[in-house]
């Protein structure tokens, strides 16, 4: 059941992080990754919002949707792109940016539930 749970989450979370980094990514023309940070932090929240809850709500969105969801490893790829391409202050507004939200939106979900 629990590993249903988390792949029933995870095949709605893929391809909402895809379609919303497209969109978010379209509407500007920088290369900051808005998308990336827009879905790590969404997801962060969302976690907070179900740390501590029943077994099966931490699979089907904590494990499943929010593991989906998030991605700090393209995160971590683009901050490192962004440092290769000189564009240092950018990969640290990056970095503190996606790091502080994230930590922020999770420890918000959490108070609020």
């Amino acid at each position: 059941m629990t590993a249903l749970l988390v792949f029933v989450g995870a095949a709605i979370g893929a391809p909402l992080r895809y379609l919303t980094d497209r969109v978010i990514q379209s509407w500007h023309m920088t290369r900051f990754p808005f998308g990336t940070l827009a879905v790590n932090v969404v997801g962060s929240f969302a976690l907070g919002c179900v740390a501590g809850t029943s077994p099966h709500l931490v699979a089907l969105l904590g494990t499943g949707l929010c593991g989906a969801l998030t991605t700090y490893s393209t995160f971590s790829f683009e901050t490192v792109r962004l440092a290769e391409d000189g564009a240092y202050w950018q990969a640290f507004a990056n970095a503190a940016t996606s790091i502080a939200a994230g930590v922020a939106a999770a420890a918000l979900g959490y108070a609020l539930t």
